[in-house]
């Protein structure tokens, strides 16, 4: 399945992380739509018009990922949408899958790495 119309959700408050992997997936044809709260990426979510994956950075400016990651596991309409949890704190991977994330992505990232867990989800649904 191409990933014309994949539509992915990344949240950072790192404006060049935003940047960066916003336009990598632009050039492979994803949708992206980018945030830099959580608050405000699960407020937007639609049942409707989901997206097909959540590329979300753990620490937040005055955010916890995880807590957000919970919200979401949390509601039924959303309970099965993929969530990668990113990091710079490596040993927090176990916490994150705890929280409800599909796969933990280790800052600083490879961004074919990335691309690969993304495709991975992606290719599901």
């Amino acid at each position: 399945m191409s990933e014309l119309n994949k539509k992915i959700i990344i949240v950072d408050d790192n404006i060049a992380i935003l940047d960066s992997l916003q336009m990598m997936l632009d050039l492979e044809g994803y949708d992206v739509q980018i945030f830099e709260k959580g608050s405000e990426m699960y407020q937007q979510l639609d049942k409707n018009n989901l997206p097909n994956l959540i590329l979300m950075d753990m620490w937040l400016a005055g955010e916890d990922g995880r807590d957000i990651c919970r919200l979401i596991r949390a509601n039924e309409d959303f309970v099965t949408l993929p969530v990668v949890i990113m990091s710079a704190s490596r040993g927090l991977a176990n916490s994150a899958i705890e929280s409800g994330a599909n796969e933990f992505v280790a800052k600083p990232f490879d961004l074919f790495d990335v691309l690969d867990k993304i495709k991975k989800y992606c290719d599901k649904n």
